[in-house]
């Protein structure tokens, strides 16, 4: 009789389990099936490498550096109010934003995912959310400056300093949003250009 699949053992295989903790699921939450768990790290991966962009985007904004949006000023966690209110602020952030945002996920979505079929619900159930055979979550193939490591050493610890640094970031975006709400200061204290 074979054992069960375990969720919780093959996400310790994954980049990812490092000290000091290794594997830290105190609340239960990694899902038993394979698929899932592979889904939930996909997530993990974009939320942390969109959070990294954040952070940095943060302290380059209460610097004063607008290209886009020169008006704005004050925290960063309200600047989308003074780009809302201006009055071609709704056109600008479609156009610097959203745009870029749609071609980058599309790229994401026809590399990483299996293209939902609706010609059955049975069909619907096995391609909805569903990564394609072989696909790595987050590995989109996109190394311009070659800084892939080849050796699976190297890259494990480069999957893992990727992964640490954007659970980090996540947790320091969220700080930093709130510290700003809460003072209504930046990030310094004081308020920015």
């Amino acid at each position: 009789m074979q054992a069960a699949y375990d969720g919780r053992e093959f996400v310790k295989t994954l980049p990812g389990a490092t000290a000091p903790f290794g594997f830290f699921d105190p609340l239960g939450l990694t899902p038993e099936a394979r698929d899932d768990v592979l889904l939930w790290r996909e997530a993990e991966l974009n939320h942390g490498r969109v959070a990294m962009m954040a952070a940095l985007g943060f302290f380059v904004q209460e610097t004063g550096f607008h290209p886009i949006f020169p008006d704005a000023g004050g925290p960063a966690a309200f600047q989308l109010d003074v780009i809302d209110s201006s009055p071609t602020g709704a056109e600008e952030v479609v156009l610097a934003l959203l745009i870029p945002i749609f071609m980058t996920e599309t790229f994401r979505a026809k590399k990483g995912w299996v293209e939902p079929d609706f010609a059955s619900e049975a069909s619907s159930k096995t391609t909805v959310r569903t990564l394609r055979e072989g696909y790595m979550p987050g590995d989109l193939g996109f190394d311009p400056l070659n800084l892939k490591p080849t050796g699976p050493t190297e890259l494990l610890a480069m999957q893992n300093k990727e992964l640490n640094n954007g659970r980090l970031a996540m947790i320091a975006v969220a700080g930093m949003v709130g510290q700003e709400l809460a003072t209504g200061l930046g990030l310094n204290g004081e308020m920015p250009l």
